[in-house]
């Protein structure tokens, strides 16, 4: 284990390394040339439509066919004001984190942003596809396996392609809520300077890139760093985050083990320091994260050349490093001390009395646990032109992430028996810690959950496509290729003193080998139109993936695309997806173990009082016998652009998922469990030994030397198969939707869009065979839209967004019984200096202008459906010479 410290998060050495970074890369363009103030456009030499292969499809120069493709350009992610990938993401309706601002959790299952279109699943891996130039990236992360879009600075960004659809006959694995796609970049000539600054209360943020890069006609060579740092954000700094809801009628789910110690005798609780009858409460909510602190290095580097006439040459690598600092509560703990401890104070004549206390004097007012997760990553390829309109397209692709995270915690063990000491040397005093002796804070406060991955991957992938023969409609076209895809990850989690962690590791890999193809045929076109038939598209598409640890699988899809006339599409599709296990969810994953607890606190109803004596054993973590998550997709849309109505463009699509053998944890903390016939395959009660032993098989025992043991002193009372499983069914339909016009004036031009997502639908089941639920009466909003208008005048830009969440009911929250919905608005101001400095552009943009808070929840955190770092301004310029 590496030791990990916060240094390096701090403003004034992340300004210093930026700066050093700047200089570093204004040094590296030189390289390339000063070239001429009036460089070239970085699109000057961009190959033509024909060339382009979409995302949604294996062919050149076409559509998917039937199916609704999202588009970000390079002008939006300018306007959104966007530091990471992840927060031009969350600014798209049909991704989960939309309205929020996309954080990882600080702990080893969750610290990689996830985008999740449809909200399907939620595994070590994704049931959303996330690629960069049409291939996948590494993994990160030490309980997951998704990539992290943030390793992509939003610099080389030339678009983003958002398809809400299934693609797994084209992309294989992962696929089922859809695809994203980041078009990075082909050519860039000339030196790029980037750098903006942001504030919000008690916030602040900085990014900066430079990009420096030479055209020469047959090919180009750009590099590109990027540094993003921004503050943490904290309970204390917004009023929305707080425990304690008994303003609103709600829950008060303040802590009763404060820096202010609760003590109990009998059935009274006495407060410090007075001692007289009462509790005291901490809100736990105040030092945790809402956005933890971040700081990201990133390089992007392309080269493309043209070999010869019928051969290019394109190299794109990557090297990205982010650490985090993500804060929480500090431990606390309760105990008994007894007339034995010498700091033991009675209120009256009792021996020993019951005691709740946090160590906040002692060790400060948080836990801050810092991550650090670095990836790099180098993807040739080459394209050679066959003739008759035929291309074969070969591609290499290798990634590594080295991922680590520290939880800071407590040593409990060191407490309780501190708690219990008999000397003025060994004991805990818990009425006023800084009394305890330093060496026995310091062996109480010496305890780390620690973890750290290293994932791989290495692809290679050969695809040929070209026409067929031609129809009246056009050329039939078709492509059928090949892929090799290896991936692992080597993992080991464990807990102890910082020098001295202990745990275990894991190891696990898999290859696949890959067959697809794709079919055009194009029934009318423009040689053939005729009225009801401007044009008529059929495709089809096939994939076969065969998995070296969970089995094969086929998944077809079928597409059509009809233009009645020119101004009207009508699209649809029909497939199948799947989302192979991630490795992370196997067998082999570090988490896999046999969990025993010295008591029982999820019981039946209607056992015994002493049963929640008698110990449970949990069988945790991977699962050997996991298979894909599987889902029938279709959807059916149009798309028109009426002639009489310059730059309007209206579109809409209905969507259905059937989503099914999603991987999961069984709900082994409901009491629901015992009572429900769909759940009656995940415990056994008062299990036997050779039941919990085959059950167990070779994974590691926590908690008892070894099974026997623990049936030789006591009976347990439950055993849970609590591994993660294929459970749950989601079923979801609903509509996207497009409205946009942007249309030239005598001042400039002006534009407008109307933009979302509509369910209609969403039924889950926990397990399949279980209990029906219907999420949009219990907790899932219908609606989520924005609506921008904006305009230029000359060199200047303004424009307005709207964004929505619509609200949702709540069961078993009482008194709530719904919460509402989360609007903010966004401004976005630029200005093109002009003849006073060619090429530069200064912009501004104010999130959250109206400083709305998220919406109230009768929780401990005090809200949901959307975070907010409040109203944010932010100050930039780009500049090109």
């Amino acid at each position: 284990m590496k030791a990990m410290t916060t240094a390096g998060l701090d403003f004034a050495a992340r300004r210093n390394a930026w700066r050093r970074g700047i200089s570093m890369l204004a040094c590296t363009g030189a390289l390339f040339g000063a070239t001429s103030a009036y460089a070239q456009d970085a699109d000057s030499e961009a190959p033509t439509d024909a060339d382009i292969v979409v995302t949604g499809t294996l062919l050149r120069g076409v559509a998917p066919v039937g199916t609704n493709v999202v588009a970000v350009s390079e002008a939006d992610v300018v306007a959104s004001g966007a530091a990471s990938a992840n927060d031009l993401l969350a600014s798209i309706p049909q991704v989960g984190n939309f309205g929020t601002i996309p954080a990882g959790l600080g702990n080893f299952g969750n610290p990689i942003v996830r985008p999740n279109i449809r909200n399907l699943g939620n595994s070590g891996g994704s049931t959303t596809l996330v690629l960069v130039d049409g291939h996948r990236m590494v993994g990160a992360g030490i309980l997951q396996t998704s990539f992290d879009p943030s390793v992509i600075p939003p610099d080389v960004i030339k678009r983003v392609d958002v398809i809400p659809d299934g693609g797994s006959s084209i992309y294989g694995s992962d696929a089922i809520g859809g695809v994203i796609n980041f078009i990075t970049r082909d050519r860039y000539d000339g030196i790029g300077v980037n750098a903006r600054y942001g504030f919000a209360k008690n916030y602040q943020t900085i990014d900066a890139s430079v990009i420096a890069g030479k055209d020469w006609g047959s090919g180009s060579a750009y590099i590109s760093y990027s540094y993003a740092w921004h503050d943490d954000l904290i309970g204390l700094d917004r009023d929305y985050a707080t425990a304690n809801q008994t303003d609103h009628g709600g829950g008060d789910f303040r802590s009763t083990a404060c820096a202010l110690a609760n003590i109990t005798v009998g059935t009274t609780t006495y407060a410090l320091p007075g001692r007289a009858p009462g509790v005291n409460r901490c809100d736990q909510t105040d030092y945790a994260a809402i956005y933890p602190r971040e700081e990201r290095h990133s390089v992007f580097a392309g080269l493309t050349q043209d070999l010869s006439d019928s051969v290019a040459f394109k190299l794109s690598a990557y090297w990205s490093k982010r650490d985090t600092l993500h804060r929480s509560a500090q431990s606390s703990m309760s105990g008994t001390i007894t007339a034995a401890n010498p700091f033991f104070r009675p209120i009256g004549a009792e021996l020993a009395h019951s005691v709740a206390f946090a160590f906040d004097d002692v060790f400060g007012p948080s836990n801050d646990s810092p991550s650090s997760f670095t990836s790099y990553g180098i993807t040739p390829s080459f394209d050679f032109e066959l003739g008759g309109g035929w291309q074969l397209r070969t591609m290499a692709n290798f990634g590594r992430s080295e991922n680590e995270s520290t939880e800071r915690s407590f040593n409990s063990t060191a407490a309780t028996i501190a708690l219990a000491g008999r000397t003025a040397a060994t004991a805990l005093n818990p009425y006023n810690l800084s009394a305890t002796s330093p060496a026995v804070l310091a062996a109480i406060d010496d305890f780390v959950n620690y973890g750290d991955a290293t994932q791989e991957l290495a692809e290679g992938r050969v695809v040929l496509d070209g026409p067929l023969f031609a129809m009246s409609g056009g050329d039939v076209r078709l492509a059928v290729g090949g892929e090799y895809h290896y991936e692992n990850i080597r993992s080991f989690t464990g807990s102890g003193p910082e020098a001295a962690v202990t745990g275990s590791n894991a190891y696990a890999a898999r290859n696949v080998k890959s067959l697809f193809g794709e079919l055009l045929i194009p029934i009318f076109g423009a040689d053939n139109r005729t009225p009801g038939f401007y044009s008529l598209e059929l495709s089809g598409s096939v994939r076969y993936d065969d998995y070296s640890d969970v089995g094969s699988t086929t998944n077809p899809k079928i597409g059509v695309t009809w233009r009645p006339f020119e101004a009207l599409t009508i699209r649809g599709n029909y497939g199948t997806s799947f989302h192979a296990p991630s490795l992370a969810d196997l067998g082999n994953s570090v988490d896999a173990r046999v969990q025993v607890l010295p008591f029982s606190p999820f019981r039946a109803p209607g056992s015994s009082p002493f049963d929640a004596l008698r110990p449970t054993i949990a069988i945790a973590g991977g699962n050997a016998n996991l298979k894909p998550e599987t889902a029938d997709t279709w959807s059916l849309g149009f798309d028109l652009k009426p002639a009489a109505i310059e730059g309007f463009v209206a579109s809409a699509t209905y969507f259905n998922v059937k989503f099914k053998d999603a991987i999961a944890v069984p709900p082994f903390t409901s009491p629901l469990l015992f009572t429900t016939p769909a759940y009656a395959d995940f415990f056994i009660l008062n299990p036997t030994l050779a039941q919990a032993q085959a059950a167990a098989g070779n994974l590691r025992v926590d908690g008892v030397p070894n099974l026997a043991t623990l049936f030789a002193i006591s009976s347990p009372y439950v055993l849970f198969l609590a591994q993660r499983a294929n459970l749950g069914a989601v079923n979801v339909d609903g509509i996207d939707f497009n409205l946009a016009y942007n249309r030239p004036t005598g001042f400039g031009s002006i534009n407008a869009n109307f933009t979302g997502s509509y369910l209609l639908n969403r039924e889950t089941q926990v397990v399949q065979g279980g209990p029906v639920n219907d999420d949009l009466k219990n907790g899932t909003g219908r609606f989520f839209f924005t609506a921008g208008l904006g305009a230029t005048v000359g060199d200047f830009a303004a424009r307005a967004t709207l964004n929505h969440r619509s609200g949702f009911p709540v069961l078993n929250l009482a008194p709530q019984t719904r919460v509402s919905a989360f609007d903010t608005v966004d401004l976005f101001f630029s200005y093109d200096l002009g003849d006073m400095l060619a090429n530069t552009l200064l912009t501004l943009n104010v999130d959250n202008v109206f400083d709305e808070d998220p919406p109230y929840f009768n929780n401990a955190a005090g809200y949901t459906n959307g975070s907010t770092l409040g109203r944010l301004v932010s100050f930039g310029i780009r500049t090109k010479f």
